[in-house]
């Protein structure tokens, strides 16, 4: 009994030679090493006791090892959370969780987000071991481990995947562990998340515990970014037709300048209204109006790059930025608008075909103006003379006030 306590002693120091405790932890379970070999030593009569205390002294020194890796892993996940709350925008968030996870657990080779909507997979973000980020290493198989995790809402753990049933036709170049962990808000699967390694074998209690603390943290974070997401959208989006709106067009009229400024190039600014719809509202009503302003600012959308913006500015009225675009790029486009409109097949109430036509003004950054402000008011002048004088028409501005040459008229 004697010779068993005084080697688990001998053992409980050599442990703490290793160690990462604190210098205080140390030296306080070093003293009680000291006094307990000296009683082991001296003290004999009652070696049981001794042999208990002793073992005591190893049982403590784990318990602090255990609670020490712990604390690391709450203070990381403490960081996580800070940082996650930092921003509301769905991208960065995406990014700063899968390189907190290819940090946060050991020998991890990649990590993989995948947002999970309406039964559909999307692409969230991407990091592995070498700093590659934002390229997936495979899309998801529709019987694949993703797939499988997202509907089922449960993790799956894969210790090998070349002997798994779920990657059974997977590449054969494929090969480790990997693990697929749902991330969930209110019993609902937001996305996935899937941690692979090279070697295999499975993932140890504490790194499980840490994955799951992990995901739960993912899930909050990116449920918080969408809903900002859809009420920015909401907040830049007009409501009856889904086009943008004033708002999200100042925006985008500002950053279009800043570009073009420092890309040394010209754009265009066009102001549109649709001729004779006070007639529509005035002889059908507002709902019948509100369905025709649907119906033909979705369709003249369809005609425009996908570089460009067309916004609601109010009423019955548009406002079109085409980016790097001259006045004859900008006749191209407008002449292509109106063909449009002629080609929109809509019954009225009573029976007739609707019939409308746009007028517009034209003005181009920086020939006619180098501010948002009087770029519109110059496209809006534009469009005043085209309306006054030749409505079904597109106008090219001459300075935000001056009057327009008759040359400058484009024919519909």
């Amino acid at each position: 009994m004697k010779e068993q306590a005084l080697q688990i002693l001998a053992e409980a120091r050599k442990r703490l030679d290793t160690a990462q405790v604190s210098l205080a932890e140390r030296e306080t379970l070093l003293k009680l090493i000291e006094v307990l070999t000296t009683a082991v030593e001296q003290f004999s009569q009652d070696p049981k006791e001794l042999t208990s205390l002793a073992q005591a002294v190893v049982d403590h020194h784990a318990l602090l090892t255990m609670l020490k890796q712990q604390a690391e892993e709450l203070s990381a996940l403490k960081k996580l959370s800070i940082t996650l709350t930092s921003s509301l925008d769905l991208s960065d968030v995406l990014d700063t969780l899968v390189s907190e996870a290819l940090q946060l657990i050991p020998d991890t080779q990649d990590v993989h987000i995948f947002l999970y909507n309406d039964g559909k997979l999307s692409f969230g973000a991407a990091l592995d071991a070498s700093g590659n980020k934002s390229t997936p290493w495979s899309k998801p198989r529709e019987n694949g481990l993703t797939y499988t995790v997202a509907r089922s809402g449960e993790m799956i753990i894969v210790d090998d995947i070349q002997n798994h049933p779920l990657y059974a036709n997977a590449p054969s170049i494929w090969h480790g562990s990997i693990i697929g962990i749902p991330l969930k808000t209110d019993d609902t699967v937001v996305g996935v998340m899937n941690l692979a390694r090279s070697n295999v074998g499975g993932f140890t209690a504490s790194e499980l515990r840490l994955i799951s603390l992990l995901a739960d943290q993912a899930a909050v974070a990116i449920s918080n970014a969408r809903l900002h997401q859809m009420v920015s959208r909401q907040a830049y989006t007009d409501i009856l037709t889904g086009l943008p709106n004033r708002r999200a067009l100042d925006e985008r009229l500002e950053e279009e300048i800043i570009a073009a400024r420092r890309g040394n190039y010209s754009f265009a600014v066009v102001m549109m209204d649709l001729d004779g719809f006070k007639n529509i509202n005035d002889t059908y009503g507002h709902p019948v109006g509100d369905e025709v302003l649907k119906i033909v600012f979705n369709q003249m959308a369809r005609r425009i790059r996908t570089t460009d913006f067309l916004a609601r500015y109010g009423g019955d009225e548009l406002t079109l930025i085409l980016t790097q675009s001259d006045i004859a790029s900008a006749k191209i486009v407008t002449s292509k608008v109106s063909d449009e409109l002629k080609r929109i097949k809509y019954t009225l109430p009573d029976k007739k075909r609707l019939r409308l036509s746009v007028s517009g003004g034209i003005a181009i950054y920086p020939v006619h103006a180098r501010t948002a402000t009087d770029l519109l008011r110059a496209a809006d002048a534009a469009l005043y003379q085209a309306k006054k004088y030749n409505r079904g028409t597109f106008q090219i501005a001459r300075g935000v006030t001056g009057p327009l040459a008759p040359q400058n008229i484009i024919a519909e």
